[in-house]
């Protein structure tokens, strides 16, 4: 029962308190209560503090959408993943990203469609590239998390969570000196108008005077209360002075800790850059070599098509426009195209070439090709065994000789 009464009073106490904030909230809205202001420097740091809060994040999400696109979908597909596997008391298979997963039907399409011929080689050359990319990116999503993710997320979720509920007890706090120092206003006010009041004994003896000298006497008990009401008033002020200024040096301590919150994120941020550079260092060198694995293609392309054609059954991967050419010319054999390009290049003159298949010049110093055109060909010393200088009107560049077919 005591415990009840307690309770009781407890929970009345707290509805006062929380009803004079309210209403002295409300009046400062108003302009028809004076406000404490906090000095210039608490409010420069609430100011930052607020600021570094918004834009942390804003760089966050953005961030997340960035290392993993769509993530609200891929999260919950995992989420899902991993319930029905907790349930099956097994352990969830690691998922693939999407440059891993395209990797694997390039390798997968490869394969189908043969390994032996050039665009199937070319798909498992690919796939192996677009696999090793999706591992870099496997570990830049890890590495970012960690290095830079998380502290911005403990910030958001721990320390300004702190500093909010801090700032909310000195609002409460403010408040509530507010409200005491107005109690104390009005308790003044009231006592400087008790003490104007005639207190001295009337020398007529009539009814009215005695009245009025009986209700004199009240108007001293009623400055007597004002009086008690005014010291507890100021008593009151007192109190909550103190828990003010302690609540804002509390509050002052934790956001001035936001210039180290800030030196903290560019470490952060200073990992971040690191992680990404070695990032796109780790696929340009993919795709670089990558780039020299497919420039190497040309020639098997034409040995399978030169293999291809001395079969009876023509091979699916050879190119309509290759086979019309082998079969306008039957009797050149390959010994014979070799000869003539190795004579070609011992000599200073020049030929005549028809180009077998389209070719896309890689840098300034070669001559993109058209299928079916004829150009002419020479070669200079110290050139590459693979390759002609090519001339077209006023164009010229190195051309690839697998692309080429040298006429009489």
């Amino acid at each position: 029962m005591n415990i009840m009464d307690f309770n009781v009073k407890k929970l009345a106490a707290d509805a006062g308190t929380f009803l004079s904030r309210a209403v002295q909230f409300t009046e400062e809205k108003l302009g028809q209560a004076e406000k404490t202001e906090l000095d210039a420097h608490l409010e420069n740091l609430l100011s930052k503090a607020e600021c570094t809060k918004l834009w942390t994040e804003k760089i966050m999400k953005q961030t997340e959408v960035l290392l993993q696109p769509n993530p609200i979908n891929i999260f919950l597909d995992a989420r899902i993943e991993e319930f029905v596997y907790e349930k099956l008391d097994r352990k969830a298979p690691s998922r693939m990203n999407n440059p891993e997963l395209l990797g694997q039907y390039m390798i997968d399409a490869g394969n189908e469609f043969g390994p032996g011929t050039a665009y199937g080689n070319a798909l498992i050359k690919c796939g192996e590239t677009q696999k090793r990319i999706g591992t870099a990116d496997r570990e830049l999503i890890q590495t970012s998390a960690i290095n830079f993710l998380t502290p911005l997320r403990n910030f958001i979720e721990g320390d300004y969570k702190t500093i909010t509920k801090e700032r909310k007890l000195l609002q409460n706090k403010r408040l509530d000196l507010d409200a005491a120092k107005t109690r104390l206003k009005k308790a003044k006010v009231a006592e400087a108008r008790a003490a104007q009041l005639n207190t001295s004994q009337p020398e007529e003896n009539n009814i009215m005077v005695n009245v009025s000298y009986v209700l004199n006497l009240l108007h001293v008990k009623w400055l007597k209360i004002w009086a008690e009401e005014v010291t507890k008033s100021e008593q009151e002020v007192r109190i909550t002075q103190s828990e003010f200024d302690r609540q804002a040096e509390i509050t002052r301590l934790l956001l001035e800790g936001i210039s180290s919150t800030h030196a903290h994120h560019l470490r952060c941020l200073n990992d971040f850059v690191e992680a990404q550079m070695t990032y796109y260092a780790q696929c340009y060198q993919y795709m670089l070599d990558l780039q020299k694995q497919l420039g190497s293609f040309p020639s098997t392309f034409l040995s399978n098509n030169n293999q291809s054609s001395s079969t009876p059954v023509q091979s699916v991967s050879t190119p309509s426009v290759l086979a019309s050419a082998s079969a306008s010319l039957p009797s050149v054999s390959n010994s014979i195209v070799t000869s003539g390009i190795s004579e070609l290049k011992s000599s200073s003159g020049s030929r005549k070439a028809r180009v077998l298949y389209d070719y896309d010049a890689a840098n300034s110093s070669e001559l993109s090709l058209l299928a079916d055109e004829v150009i002419t060909v020479y070669s200079i010393p110290g050139m590459d065994s693979d390759w002609l200088m090519g001339e077209r009107g006023n164009q010229k560049g190195k051309v690839p000789i697998t692309y080429l077919e040298l006429l009489n």
